[in-house]
């Protein structure tokens, strides 16, 4: 079992940064692979970026590529998302995620999930 909760969110103007942190809980957390994913007012829930549980591989949305970075420290316990350059668009409720395999960019493939946080860029 492992439990998720992610802060950091807020509210930032269009080419501003925020950094997303994801606690999790439990004994095997060095043995999951972790998503961020995120979902706007009247959208899908859509897949940002992921890591391999040995944190060798990370996977992005095109839409993201290049401004975020996602990153994991099994010794702690957590995995970040660093999000530069944001834009209005990039405005959602973001969400840790966790599977154990493989990282794959469906949502209805994690197991386990956070309760999100929310990020509200400005133009």
């Amino acid at each position: 079992q492992v439990q998720l909760v992610e802060s950091g969110g807020g509210l930032v103007q269009a080419g501003g940064s925020l950094r997303l942190s994801c606690a999790a809980s439990g004994r095997t957390f060095s043995s999951y692979a972790m998503g961020w994913f995120r979902q706007a007012p009247g959208k899908d829930r859509e897949f940002v970026a992921g890591i391999s549980w040995r944190y060798i591989s990370t996977y992005y949305a095109d839409s993201v590529k290049g401004r975020f970075t996602i990153s994991r420290d099994n010794a702690k316990n957590t995995v970040d998302l660093q999000m530069n350059s944001l834009k209005p668009e990039d405005t959602a409720v973001y969400y840790c995620a966790a599977r154990s395999g493989l990282v794959t960019t469906h949502n209805g493939e994690y197991d386990y999930w956070g309760q999100g946080t929310q990020v509200t860029v400005s133009s």
